[in-house]
């Protein structure tokens, strides 16, 4: 981290503290990294009341500055311009699907990381630091992350380790319990969690990254290989022609 600091003449790091385990431990390690120079940012977006206090709670546990914005009031007027947008298009092209409709959910929740990506590089520029990222091994290996949202960072601490490996740094960290016991959530929407929306266990997944396709049900396997091949772009800047 010191050296990617170092490397881009910055002079500090931004973490978005989502109330989670993951933002908890990059934050200290940030703390660790630039002393001094760390801010934290706090991003309710219709959130659970329990996130704005799990993050204030590791903002005063590590005496981390930070500052909150509140994102709902650009997100509801952002959303509704894009869905009234929409409506102008053919019916052969977009069709208007059910609220409760994965395939409309989703490119709505989305709007929520990339709103915070968006706020987390302005204070960050403003500041000339740069944003840790918060993601692990697990999330990445299936792109359990927003493009360009989540996954819009400077660097990311947690890249190479599993949620069992956070959770044992947590503890190393002095991290609090009640954040480490914390049941994971992106906070895309009110009750989402990630197993639920993963549809299998960071123990499952874990055992799959860790001993291979055969450690798991055959069915397991074949649906975390095809999150990891559709998410493969993910992981990737965007391809350009080969030179001439």
């Amino acid at each position: 981290m010191r050296e990617r600091i170092a490397e881009a003449g910055a002079q500090g790091l931004v973490v978005g503290l989502s109330g989670g385990i993951d933002s908890a431990v990059v934050a200290r390690l940030s703390q660790l990294a630039a002393p001094g120079a760390v801010v934290g940012v706090l991003l309710p977006c219709h959130s659970e009341p329990q996130d704005d206090r799990d993050a204030a709670l590791v903002a005063k546990h590590f005496s981390l500055p930070t500052i909150r914005v509140d994102l709902a009031q650009p997100y509801d007027v952002l959303t509704d311009t894009m869905k009234i947008s929409l409506t102008a298009l053919p019916a052969s092209i977009h069709q208007e699907r059910p609220h409760d409709d994965p395939r409309s959910r989703v490119p709505i929740a989305n709007i929520k990381p990339r709103l915070r990506m968006t706020t987390l590089y302005f204070v960050a520029n403003s500041l000339n630091y740069l944003v840790a990222g918060t993601g692990n091994r697990s999330e990445l290996a299936i792109g359990y992350f927003t493009k360009y949202g989540d996954g819009g960072v400077d660097m990311l601490p947690l890249a190479n380790l599993v949620k069992s490996q956070v959770k044992a740094l947590a503890r190393d960290l002095n991290v609090p319990d009640a954040i480490i016991n914390r049941t994971p959530t992106a906070g895309l929407w009110l009750g989402q969690t990630d197993e639920s929306e993963m549809g299998f266990t960071y123990d499952e997944l874990e055992r799959y990254l860790h001993d291979g396709p055969q450690s798991v049900a055959p069915a397991l396997a074949m649906k975390i290989e095809r999150l990891v091949r559709a998410s493969e772009h993910k992981r990737h800047l965007a391809p350009a022609p080969p030179k001439a």
